[in-house]
């Protein structure tokens, strides 16, 4: 197994605490892993200060421009007092520090709850401070962070998951027909609709919002990228046709409060929907080397998984063909 298949094989304890030391902080000792892949992620105790959250960036997969980006941004959203977790700034303006090879940032330790979604005074919240994050996130552009390429999310996905040893080989021909189906109405669908592309959170699904009683705050900027405001609500929505275009007018209503939201842009939610799961397969294809992955999600790459996954794709092309969402 390379060191590629294993990043983190020696970002040991011992690494984690001397690499905060290295920037003149004294940690405790105390760690605790906390829900993470694609990075590794560590809340540390410190003697006498409040615990802080290290983030161990995955070697090869941004770069540091890249996420020196999204840091500007996070920081630029926090300073206009839009609740996303920044990370911390050292005497000398630096947010990405590096020791022994492995590129990490600090950030104050938030908690929270997952949001209850189905409150419609909780998704008019939401939907103002999305708005927020929009209405600054279309003031630049980013110049390193990936935009949504239905191309690759798509297309090469499958590619990747069909050129591997993943696919059972009696759904291969099924799962590229299903596939190709899929992908040249996601083609038409978003060469025939009108949307901005703007900086986004990217990544905002439920588990990246907390909820305090002060209200919610965002985090993991790290999939922060430009693409159609869109893609920042769909994830919020759940439910049969009408339980979503109900809870999309909710959030709509918060949302509309700052900025407005380009309602066209409602018939790329299935198509990102496709793409996000033809684009997670893959994912979790490319890391099933990382030791960490096989144990997190050990259903994955089972006969049981793909059957069921090619299934959910082939429903997927009633839903692209279904009308959008109503709007309320």
């Amino acid at each position: 197994m390379s060191e590629q298949d294993t990043p983190y094989a020696s970002l040991t304890p011992e690494t984690i605490l001397q690499a905060l030391e290295s920037v003149g902080y004294r940690p405790s000792g105390g760690m605790l892993a906390l829900n993470s892949y694609e990075n590794r992620v560590y809340q540390i105790g410190m003697e006498d200060a409040e615990p802080l959250v290290a983030k161990f960036y995955r070697p090869e997969r941004w770069s540091s421009e890249s996420i020196l980006e999204e840091h500007q941004f996070s920081l630029a959203l926090a300073d206009d007092e839009i609740p996303v977790i920044a990370p911390l700034v050292d005497a000398k303006g630096a947010t990405l520090h590096e020791y022994q090879n492995y590129r990490f940032a600090l950030f104050p330790r938030r908690g929270g709850r997952w949001p209850e979604l189905d409150n419609p005074d909780n998704l008019e919240w939401i939907g103002r401070f999305i708005a927020r994050i929009h209405q600054m996130g279309s003031t630049e552009t980013f110049q390193y962070r990936p935009a949504i390429d239905p191309e690759k999310m798509g297309r090469a996905s499958s590619e990747y998951l069909l050129s591997g040893q993943f696919i059972p080989l009696e759904l291969e021909s099924a799962y590229r027909r299903t596939t190709d189906t899929l992908q040249k109405i996601i083609d038409e669908t978003f060469a025939s609709t009108q949307y901005t592309k703007i900086r986004l959170h990217g990544d905002c699904h439920p588990g990246n919002i907390l909820w305090t009683d002060r209200g919610p705050h965002f985090v993991d900027m790290d999939d922060c990228q430009t693409g159609p405001a869109i893609q920042d609500l769909w994830m919020l929505l759940s439910g049969d046709h009408q339980e979503m275009a109900l809870q999309l007018s909710y959030i709509r209503e918060g949302y509309d409060t700052f900025r407005s939201l380009d309602t066209r842009e409602i018939a790329l939610i299935e198509p990102l929907r496709t793409l996000r799961m033809i684009h997670y397969a893959a994912w979790l294809a490319k890391r099933w080397s990382d030791p960490a992955f096989p144990n997190a999600f050990p259903w994955f790459n089972t006969h049981q998984y793909w059957q069921e996954h090619l299934l959910q794709l082939e429903q997927q092309i009633h839903s692209l063909e279904a009308p959008p969402l109503p709007i309320y």
